[in-house]
C-alpha cells in the first residue's frame, strides 16, 4: 500500500502501525496528522476513499467524523457562554421557552452538554428524515419529559447532543450551528471542517463500508436500561453516505472533516478534531 505525504523521523513508528492498519485489512483507505505546538510533524495518507477501490484517498478527502463532532459543539457553545450570551447555569427555557414542557423547566445548559438532562432519544416515533430536516427532531424534544430525573445520572445522548446544544445557540444568536462554526471556528483558523457539506464538496467525501461489527454497540445500548439513543431514528452507518445527511446538520454525530488530526501541547495529548476512515 501506497502511504503518501510527510512524517518526522522521531514518529517513524507511527507511520509504521499506519501502514500495518493497511497490511492487516482494518484500513481500506484513511489520513492522519500530528501537529505539536502549532508544527505539523505527521500527514499521511492512502488507500482509497470508496468500496470499489477506484478512487484514491487524497490529501483533502473528507470523512464523517461522528461523534467527535460534538466536541467542536462544545467549543461553540463555550464560545457564547464566554461572550455572555449564554450562562452554564441557566435553565435552557430562558433561552428555548417551548423546552419547558413536560417539566422540563429546570434543566440546565450545563446539564444538556454534560449529557445529563434525561433526553438520550426521543419517545415519539420520529425517522432519519426527521432528524435531518431539524425542525421536527428539535419540536419533539422540546415537547417531551425526561426519560429519568435530569441530573440523576450521565447517560451518552448519542444523536440528540447536538441537537439541544445547536437550538440553544440558534435561539440566542439567530446562525445555525454549523454556520456558527464555520463562520466562527472553521474558516478563522483554515480548517476544512463542515457541519452541513456543501454540494460542490460531495465527491471529496470517502464513502462509507460497514464492517461485520458495525452496529454492535446498537444491541449494546439497546440491552442496557437506557436503550433511548438508538430509536427514533435508528443509527445507519452507512447514513453518511447518503447526501441528504451530509447536507444536514447532525451536530451530535456528524461533520465531514479531513484527516484524523492530532494537536499535541506539552506532555499531553488532545484530540481537535479527530476523524476516522471507513472501515
Amino acid at each position: 500500500m501506497m502511504i503518501e505525504g510527510s512524517c518526522d523521523p522521531r514518529f517513524s513508528r507511527l507511520r509504521d502501525a499506519f501502514a500495518g492498519n493497511f497490511a492487516q485489512g482494518l484500513d481500506r483507505g484513511a489520513g492522519v496528522s500530528v501537529v505539536i505546538e502549532g508544527r505539523t510533524v505527521v500527514d499521511l495518507w492512502g488507500g482509497y476513499a470508496d468500496a470499489a477501490q477506484n478512487q484514491p484517498w487524497r490529501h483533502d478527502t473528507l470523512i464523517n467524523t461522528w461523534s467527535s463532532t460534538k466536541g467542536i459543539v462544545a467549543l461553540a457553545v463555550a464560545m457564547l457562554v464566554d461572550r455572555g450570551m449564554l450562562d452554564y447555569a441557566a435553565p435552557i427555557s430562558r433561552y428555548w421557552p417551548e423546552f419547558a414542557a413536560g417539566g422540563k423547566d429546570r434543566i440546565t445548559l450545563e446539564q444538556v452538554m454534560s449529557h445529563q438532562a434525561g433526553l438520550n432519544g426521543l419517545t415519539m416515533p420520529t425517522d432519519e428524515a426527521g432528524l435531518l430536516a431539524w425542525v421536527p427532531y428539535v419540536d419533539a424534544l422540546a415537547a417531551m419529559s425526561p426519560l429519568w430525573e435530569p441530573g440523576s445520572r450521565c447517560i451518552y445522548h448519542a444523536l440528540t447532543y447536538g441537537h439541544l446544544a445547536g437550538e440553544v445557540l440558534r435561539r440566542v444568536d439567530g446562525r445555525s450551528i454549523g454556520r456558527f462554526i464555520a463562520d466562527e471556528i472553521a474558516r478563522p483558523i483554515g480548517a476544512d471542517f463542515h457541519i452541513g457539506l456543501p454540494e460542490q464538496d460531495d465527491h471529496r467525501v470517502a464513502e462509507m463500508i460497514a464492517g461485520p461489527k458495525a452496529s454492535d454497540w446498537i444491541d449494546f445500548v439497546c440491552a442496557s436500561p437506557f436503550p433511548h439513543a438508538c430509536d427514533n431514528p435508528v443509527p445507519r452507518a452507512l447514513a453518511p453516505n447518503d447526501r441528504a445527511w451530509r447536507a444536514a446538520k447532525v451536530p451530535g454525530g456528524m461533520a465531514s472533516r479531513r484527516h484524523m488530526h492530532w494537536h499535541v501541547s506539552t506532555a499531553r495529548w488532545r484530540p481537535v478534531a479527530p476523524g476516522r476512515a471507513s472501515r
